[in-house]
C-alpha cells in the first residue's frame, strides 16, 4: 500500500479506507471508475474554483460525470459570479499535480470546500489520494465528517458529447 501524507492522515483519524492504485499518470475521474470498474457517480474530482468578490479560492468536490455549474456555485456561495481557474493555476494554488489534487491534503490551506449534493445518496466514494495514481476509496460519511464541506447543487451532468 502506498503510504502519504493522505494515508498518514486517514489513519490519525482512524478513518477505514481503501487505497486504489495505478501507474501514476494523469487520468480523469471517469477513466478511474473505468480502471477499478467502479460506478462514475462515486468517483469524485477535485475542481479549484475562485470566488473573485471575497478573493476565496473553493475547492469543489463534484462525481465524476459532472462538471461545475458556476451560476450554481455562486448562487450557493451567495455571489453573482465564479470561476474555475487554470490548471496551471490549480496546480500552484495546491502543490499537487492535476490528477493528484486531493481535499485531504488542503485541509487547514484557505480553501473553502463545496460537495455536490449528490454525495448524500452515496454508501462509499472514491477521491484523489494526493498523488497521482493513487485514490481513497472511504465512506462518504467519514468523508464528510473529516472535510466538513458545504454541501450545495453545483454541478450539471456533463453533455455526453463531451
Amino acid at each position: 500500500m502506498i503510504k502519504n501524507n493522505v494515508t498518514r492522515f486517514l489513519t490519525s483519524k482512524k478513518v477505514a479506507f481503501e487505497t486504489l492504485e495505478s501507474e501514476p499518470v494523469k487520468r480523469s475521474a471517469l477513466e478511474n471508475a473505468e480502471l477499478f470498474n467502479l460506478d462514475p457517480m462515486i468517483v469524485y474530482k477535485s475542481i479549484v474554483c475562485f470566488n473573485p468578490v471575497k478573493e476565496k479560492y473553493l475547492l469543489c468536490m463534484i462525481p465524476g460525470p459532472y462538471e461545475v455549474n458556476l451560476k450554481k456555485l455562486a448562487t450557493a456561495v451567495g455571489e453573482k459570479k465564479t470561476m474555475v481557474v487554470t490548471q496551471k493555476e490549480a496546480e500552484t494554488l495546491t502543490g499537487l499535480e492535476a490528477g493528484g489534487i486531493s481535499p485531504f491534503m488542503l485541509i487547514n490551506k484557505g480553501f473553502q470546500f463545496w460537495a455536490h449534493e449528490m454525495v448524500l445518496m452515496q454508501d462509499k466514494i472514491a477521491v484523489s489520494g494526493g498523488q497521482r495514481g493513487l485514490s481513497i476509496f472511504l465512506k462518504a460519511e467519514d468523508f464528510l465528517k473529516v472535510i466538513h464541506p458545504k454541501i450545495a447543487d453545483i454541478a450539471d451532468m456533463q453533455p455526453a458529447d463531451k
